[in-house]
């Protein structure tokens, strides 16, 4: 059975970090691109920033140059650093494979940036 498990969210004023970590069963992580969704309140889930299993990264654009996404193969763990964090990142955000598979949607972990 695929289990992703997001954690590492919280309260962070403007301008800090944090660090999301994402565990993947085996089945999912090693066969897709993986990705870290957002979904602010009264918004659509959106994609901000996904990596292939070759390692390959993109980004929205409104992320580019302060968040960075990796994994890790052998702990089959990806991860999202998120600096300069900005009061419009306060979302939930989920990891998934790229593109998204419905039925693998975890909980998700709650970031909110406000002073």
């Amino acid at each position: 059975q695929v289990q992703l498990v997001e954690y590492g969210g919280g309260l962070v004023q403007p301008g800090g970090s944090l660090r999301l970590s994402c565990a993947a069963s085996g089945s999912i992580f090693n066969s897709y691109a993986m990705g870290w969704y957002r979904q602010a309140p009264g918004k659509q889930r959106e994609l901000v920033a996904s990596i292939s299993r070759g390692s390959s990264t993109k980004y929205a654009d409104s992320v580019k140059g302060r968040f960075t996404i990796s994994r890790d193969n052998a702990q089959n763990m990806v991860y999202l650093q998120m600096n300069s964090l900005k009061p419009e990142d306060t979302a939930d955000y989920y990891c998934n494979a790229d593109p998204p598979i419905a039925r693998y949607w975890g909980k998700g972990t709650l970031v909110t940036v406000s002073s």
